[in-house]
């Protein structure tokens, strides 16, 4: 009877442990955000900076005017510190971000 105890809580520590490990799998991967490019871009849950400069120029690459783009997209960049995947749209990956409007009621970040 002392055997089938002992098998039934390793059995138990180790489903204990497989579990957190699998929790902390997805944490992980919840707190990243995948790019249409394919690359990561960390979550609006991580409060590191981001290059802002480097992230407008490739949001921007495609505006029809470029240097008011990136302007734009640079301040909502450093008050947001998250800049959306691709050239348009996707602004619902960064809520601060799609939020901003100028003085007129405009969407102030491209």
């Amino acid at each position: 009877m002392a055997i089938i105890s002992k098998s039934l809580l390793a059995c138990l520590i180790t489903l204990v442990l497989f579990i957190t490990v699998i929790q902390a799998h997805e944490m992980v991967y919840m707190d990243q955000v995948i790019n249409v490019d394919g690359t990561h871009q960390r979550s609006l849950l991580d409060t590191k900076s981001i290059d802002c400069g480097k992230e407008c120029s490739r949001r921007c690459r495609l505006s029809s005017r470029q240097k008011m783009c990136e302007r734009a997209c640079g301040t909502c960049c450093a008050r947001c510190h998250c800049v959306p995947p691709g050239t348009s749209g996707h602004q619902d990956a960064c809520p601060c971000y799609a939020a901003m409007t100028t003085h007129g009621g405009r969407k102030k970040c491209p």
